[in-house]
């Protein structure tokens, strides 16, 4: 039997063997490292882009919280002219109240009887005058009590003064009726 030395050419098939594993471990290698690279530019790709709407969104959201301070600071001047109209209209019914109330009082005046002072705190009117006997106060307070724009009378005072009695006394508006009356 012919003896054949096959050692060279396992040697050269184990060396081929190896070049090609070396060569495909690198093409390998080279594939991982381009898909890495790849994979890497894709997700920075995307975190630039989220950064751009993160910085328009931050934009957006300033703007929109310099209109809510706008809507705020309006809201505030809506209250205070709110507030002012308020005050313009008790005002303007306190001017007709006080109007309806001395025509009321004019009206309610029996003769013989002076009225010095009319002083108002809040619905109550102070009023001081002098008369000529105490009938004419009893009279005068009759006379309110009588008239829908005013409630109770109460005398607080009567004292002699040469021929005259000087008085002072208090009654209270009628509210409801002074505020239909100036509604109208």
């Amino acid at each position: 039997m012919a003896r054949i030395n096959l050692l060279p050419w396992r040697e050269e098939a184990r060396e081929q063997r190896q070049k090609k594993f070396t060569s495909s471990l690198v093409l390998v290698a080279i594939v991982a490292g381009g898909l890495l690279y790849g994979g890497m530019m894709f997700l920075g790709d995307i975190i630039d882009k989220q950064k751009v709407r993160n910085v328009y969104l931050q934009k957006e959201i300033s703007a929109l919280d310099d209109k809510i301070k706008e809507i705020k600071q309006l809201d505030k001047k809506r209250e205070t002219l709110l507030a002012k109209m308020d005050v313009i209209e008790e005002l303007q019914e306190n001017r007709i109240k006080a109007v309806k109330i001395l025509d009321a009082l004019a009206n309610t005046v029996p003769k013989g009887i002076h009225l010095t002072r009319v002083t108002r705190r809040g619905d109550e009117l102070l009023l001081s005058g002098i008369a000529q006997a105490n009938a004419r106060v009893s009279a005068f307070m009759r006379e309110l009590d009588e008239n829908e724009v005013f409630a109770t009378a109460s005398l607080s005072v009567v004292a002699r003064e040469e021929d005259r009695k000087a008085f002072t006394l208090s009654v209270n508006e009628n509210k409801h009726q002074v505020d239909e009356e100036g509604s109208e």
